[in-house]
């Protein structure tokens, strides 16, 4: 295939040796791009990928000289082959991590009463999120919030229990050959970040960049005086600033480029995915490739639903279940087991140790708090789907569910849909709206809509860019009556 201009413009910055940042619109082929560059030097490259199976492919896609491997892997060649006999320890409850680590009792937060279970579990998130940064070390702010504890001043005293227990937690995960604290791969990454290791590349590309965890970009970065940095990726798809991660692109010191030819779909889909780039507030618009015939319409029998939330794509599971189809999620069923449990748990006069319902003595109380307090409006999708279909319904659905290959129907959220694509998709229905545009309710076209936040506009721009051939927006056609919309 020629070059775009777009892919010739990004070579030849590349041949100048300039530290670049591409960013790169959906379909519009970044690592197609990333091995032009790799195939027209000699010199010695290393391709960061996101994830495994991005690496895998790339392999075959890149030429020798690059080496492809995911930042886990080159921290475990490094420093995690250390760890092996702990990575392979048994799994064990968090309360006995936590009690192992001197966590024995239960404490009253406000009016609040956290139990030992409960802690263990903030405890072990606290370390977690640590990991993701490139702090030095665990202080308040890794400490998570915890439903009904969002005040600073509940905050600050629950940290002052958890920070210090944290700390003893790290320095156990230090010790290769045994500890309390079972040992996973983000802490061999996060020991390894800290020797702030030198790579032995004459160029990096570091792919999706717009969602690297600080962790990364820091191993990235400190690379600059002795390697040419390429980073590629799209602002508009960061979608997981809430568990951390940065858009490490917009500020990025050197020359920036852009890919707009999309080749995934055509002109009417790019004009829909631009009115989204719009309201995000992107640096970037797309152009649909005219011989790619995408439509924009309904979808009676769709390759796969795209949600807002977990709870959305389960109900959408029973719902094509009862239909007789057979169903996948993707990312599996895991999370939505351990909420279903959790609501079975109280519902039957239990606590649960689960980190978003821990503070709940019961099913009542969930549904009081989902139902009045605005900081719970996020629960009341559960809260429903628990009371419609009970929690059995929902942990038999899970129990049925079906690999993708051998699937009718794959749902998915639109978080772990980025990156994949289907022939045919439709939008669900559980995408927030802008307040004068919820059903039933009066609009007057001629008011300026609620803002329509950035991270819900970028989240839906990957919803509607994962079709080849037909996107039903179902739950985001609202917005061709929104007032000021672009094209």
């Amino acid at each position: 295939m020629k070059p775009t201009d777009e892919q010739t413009a990004a070579a030849d910055a590349f041949h100048a040796g300039e530290h670049l940042a591409l960013q790169a619109g959906a379909g519009t082929g970044k690592t197609t791009t990333l091995a032009l560059l790799a195939c027209t030097t000699k010199r010695r490259g290393r391709y960061l990928a996101y994830n495994r199976a991005i690496a895998h492919d790339a392999t075959a896609r890149f030429p020798r000289t690059v080496q492809c491997k995911t930042t886990h892997a080159l921290a475990y060649a490094a420093i995690g082959h250390r760890y092996t006999r702990r990575l392979n320890a048994p799994r064990r409850p968090a309360w006995q991590t936590g009690q192992a680590l001197g966590l024995t009792k239960a404490i009253r937060i406000g009016e609040r009463d956290l139990s030992q279970r409960a802690l263990s579990n903030a405890l072990l998130r606290t370390v977690t999120r640590f990991c993701h940064t490139a702090d030095n070390q665990i202080t308040r702010h890794h400490v998570p919030k915890l439903r009904g504890l969002e005040d600073t001043d509940l905050h600050r005293e629950l940290a002052a229990h958890i920070v210090p227990i944290a700390r003893k937690a790290w320095s156990d995960l230090q010790n290769p050959d045994d500890g309390a604290v079972r040992f996973e791969h983000d802490h061999y990454l996060k020991i390894w970040a800290l020797t702030q290791p030198k790579l032995d590349a004459d160029y990096l590309l570091l792919d999706e960049a717009q969602d690297t965890d600080p962790v990364v970009e820091q191993i990235f970065l400190n690379q600059r005086d002795h390697a040419q940095l390429v980073m590629v990726g799209d602002s508009a798809q960061a979608i997981y600033h809430w568990r951390g991660a940065k858009d490490v692109m917009t500020g990025f010191n050197g020359t920036h480029l852009t890919l707009s030819q999309s080749f995934r779909f055509g002109p009417d889909l790019a004009e829909e995915a631009n009115r989204w780039l719009h309201l995000a507030d992107a640096p970037i618009r797309l152009t649909g490739t005219p011989a790619v015939p995408t439509e924009i319409g309904p979808v009676t029998s769709p390759d796969a639903v795209l949600c807002r939330t977990n709870v959305g794509a389960m109900a959408h599971v029973m719902t094509h279940m009862a239909a007789g189809h057979q169903v996948a999620l993707t990312g599996g069923g895991d999370s939505l087991y351990a909420l279903a449990q959790a609501a079975r748990d109280l519902k039957e006069g239990r606590r649960t140790h689960h980190p978003e319902l821990t503070l709940f003595p019961s099913w009542g109380d969930l549904q009081d708090y989902a139902a009045h307090d605005p900081a719970g409006r996020d629960l009341q999708p559960l809260v429903n789907l628990v009371d419609t279909h009970g929690t059995d319904a929902i942990l038999t659905a899970v129990a049925r569910l079906v690999p993708e290959q051998a699937a009718h129907i794959t749902t998915s959220t639109a978080h772990k849909a980025k990156g994949r694509e289907w022939p045919c998709v439709l939008i669900a229905d559980d995408f927030a709206r802008p307040k004068q545009h919820q059903p039933g309710e009066p609009s007057d076209p001629a008011t300026a809509p609620e803002p329509i936040d950035d991270a819900e506009a970028r989240l839906a721009y990957v919803a509607v860019t994962r079709t080849r051939q037909r996107l039903d927006l179902g739950g985001l056609s609202w917005i061709h009556d929104t007032p000021g919309r672009a094209c």
